[in-house]
């Protein structure tokens, strides 16, 4: 790594957290003590009438399937870092080692109609762990599943995995969908004693992951067959029952990939509503209680109506464009249109709004700037949470510090994803502690303003046609509350914006936007922000020399040019009155000996570990009401390594981090 900074190793450990915050939420284990989650009114309630927030991480393929040993330990560090929601993904990835139809590589899997008992021993044993420690778990359906010609369908080896997109219409490929959820649903949990579909700690599911009708581009054309023709036939029937002129296929066929036509769109959206409610109608048969939403894309608005026959909505969004040789190294502190405006197109009035994938990965250097403004934000819209793609692939557990950040695997022949493991990672996963605060406590305040964005054509854009038409977006989720109005289904008076119109609000014309609460900021020229609240307060992102940032109770100055610090308190009382509070300080991140070209655009060597992150060198001056703190600094395995020397005068402690016992964290502690 080339930088001008000291830098010290700091691996995060993958069997233990430096700080345990654990303490905080200790009246919420076991998980599922309040009955199964519902969706009532647009809000996530369970059953007692308690309503939570969720901070978490994806648990992908293998790390699914985890030895009993490793499972206990990786559980106890999750709730110690202050997560309380894992989703399970890819569990049925066919590359995954192990995965739910096949626990070792070797024997022919001939078919994915049984789950292999190993697989589900051990996975059984990690919702155990989980739910002991507080923590809830969100079921995927259907991710990967590479169908094959032992389990009667045709065809195989042209279909992509999970069927895309012909899953969502092709018979026998749901009645297979709906065989393989009953086994899972029905699986009964040695050490729960619960079957899943009767284990509150399960809390969310989705049909399928981001798999739909409209993005074919992605995986071909619909042209693959009997598939295409079945689809065809459907077409013919919904054309006669709506009432649209159609005379059998025109010479050149049925365009499918027709979007921008209102009648394909409204096709295409229907037939994706009727695959929803026949596989929600299946699951409540099963006896499947929790809410259950369709896929999880924010792509155009006939997805997103198709939506409207689940219980919840649900997104990804990333701060990426490359892969893991070659990427654009970018910063979401400068971007006008970033994850948030993306992610605000999919949250509707009268549904809850959860995000189960996002991630600014590795090897971007800025990346320590996404997750507090991720989880401000959402604290501020009153979404329901994040689960961070992804924590890990695989449970190698000498990885985390004998080898990289995060580790190759190949998905569809295609590019590695080895980018997004961040369970090892400080510049990133090291932030967890005050998002999860941030979150679970709702430390930054609800916007106090709504404001409506209309989409007034079921046909209308997609994201993939270029921000431009989603300007409206663009910032407004750190202004004012955001919802979307659907065309027909309009909430209340009329919206305030119309999609495409150009939003020459203060806001979206400005370089910097604050939040009608005041408690978060942004600044897109200088590429700053903070977080002001009485329990948490951070800045992050670009930093001038000699700048000093004035909030409420608390002075920052900040020497480094790129920089997360973040002041939370760990007791019941805001950090003027606390007597147990945590400070992070983290900026760029990288495997030791990690080599960049072109820019930092493409990666020559990967390194290896330790990982080396940059010492932040910072001055803090902050109100408390409690003169005999001490400031201690802390290692990757938790151990003290020195005493912060501070003064304390007029209500104030002042201190400077990055000198003698330089760390990522410290503990400021009443003696």
């Amino acid at each position: 790594m080339q930088s001008v900074y000291t830098h010290i190793p700091y691996t995060l450990l993958w069997d233990k957290a430096p700080v345990d915050i654990s303490f905080l939420f200790e009246q919420e284990r076991p998980a599922g003590k309040h009955g199964f989650m519902t969706a009532r009114d647009g809000r996530f309630l369970f059953e007692d009438g308690t309503e939570m927030r969720f901070w978490g991480t994806n648990f992908n393929s293998g790390a699914n399937f985890p030895e009993h040993s490793h499972a206990e330990k990786v559980a106890r560090r999750l709730a110690a870092m202050g997560i309380n929601i894992v989703r399970f993904h890819q569990l049925d990835s066919e590359w995954s080692t192990p995965n739910l139809f096949q626990f070792t590589k070797g024997p022919r899997c001939a078919t994915t109609r049984r789950l292999d008992p190993r697989s589900l021993e051990r996975l059984d044993y990690l919702i155990y762990c989980l739910k002991e420690e507080g923590i809830y778990v969100y079921l995927d359906m259907m991710c990967y599943r590479k169908f094959k010609s032992g389990d009667g369908v045709e065809n195989t080896v042209l279909m992509p995995e999970a069927g895309r997109p012909y899953s969502n219409f092709a018979r026998r490929l749901i009645e297979l969908q709906k065989e393989l959820n009953g086994q899972l649903w029905g699986h009964y949990n040695p050490y729960t004693k619960l079957a899943y579909k009767d284990d509150p700690v399960i809390v969310m599911t989705e049909i399928t992951n981001e798999n739909d009708l409209f993005m074919s581009w992605h995986l071909g054309k619909i042209t693959l067959e009997p598939y295409r023709t079945e689809l065809a036939e459907l077409y013919a029937r919904w054309a006669e029952k709506n009432g649209v002129a159609y005379e059998g296929e025109p010479p050149g066929g049925i365009d499918f990939e027709n979007n921008g036509d209102e009648n394909m769109a409204r096709f295409k959206s229907d037939v994706m509503k009727d695959y929803y409610r026949e596989m929600m109608d299946d699951c409540r048969r099963i006896g499947v209680k929790i809410p259950i939403t369709g896929t999880n894309w924010s792509i155009n608005t006939a997805i997103l109506e198709a939506q409207m026959a689940t219980d919840y909505t649900d997104s990804h969004a990333y701060c990426w464009d490359g892969d893991q040789r070659r990427f654009t190294d970018m910063s979401m502190i400068r971007q006008r249109g970033n994850m948030l405006s993306s992610l605000s197109i999919n949250r509707v009035a009268d549904k809850p709004f959860f995000v189960s994938e996002w991630d600014e990965p590795w090897p971007s250097m800025y990346r320590a700037d996404s997750p507090l403004l991720m989880a401000a934000a959402g604290s501020f819209q009153g979404w329901y949470g994040f689960t961070i793609h992804t924590y890990r692939y695989g449970t190698n557990e000498q990885e985390s510090v004998t080898s990289k950040i995060g580790r190759d695997i190949v998905i569809g022949n295609s590019y590695y994803r080895g980018i997004f493991d961040t369970y090892n990672d400080p510049a990133k996963f090291g932030l967890f502690y005050h998002a999860a605060l941030i979150t679970r406590r709702g430390d930054v305040r609800r916007a106090e303003k709504t404001v409506a964005i209309a989409h007034e054509n079921i046909a209308g854009p997609s994201v993939l046609d270029g921000p431009e038409h989603f300007k409206a977006y663009e910032m407004t989720p750190e202004k004012h509350r955001v919802v979307t109005e659907l065309p027909g289904r309009e909430h209340g008076s009329a919206a305030d914006i119309r999609l495409g119109q150009r939003d020459e609000t203060e806001w979206g014309a400005a370089c910097e936007v604050l939040s009608d609460t005041g408690e978060m900021y942004r600044n897109l020229e200088k590429g700053y922000g903070y977080i002001d609240s009485p329990m948490t307060k951070a800045v992050y992102g670009f930093h001038a020399k000699g700048c000093t940032y004035a909030l409420n109770g608390m002075d920052i100055s900040v020497d480094n040019d790129f920089a997360t610090l973040a002041v939370s308190s760990i007791s019941d009382k805001p950090i003027a009155s606390s007597d147990n509070l945590l400070l992070t300080a983290v900026g760029r991140a990288d495997n030791k000996d990690a080599v960049y070209q072109e820019g930092h655009t493409r990666q020559a060597d990967c390194g290896t570990g330790p990982i080396m992150a940059e010492v932040i060198r910072a001055k803090i001056s902050m109100e408390t009401c409690h003169a005999n703190l001490r400031i201690w600094s802390v290692d990757n395995e938790g151990f003290y390594t020195g005493a912060v020397p501070f003064h304390y005068e007029d209500g104030r402690i002042i201190f400077e981090i990055g000198g003698e016992y330089a760390s990522i964290y410290y503990l400021i502690q009443a003696q």
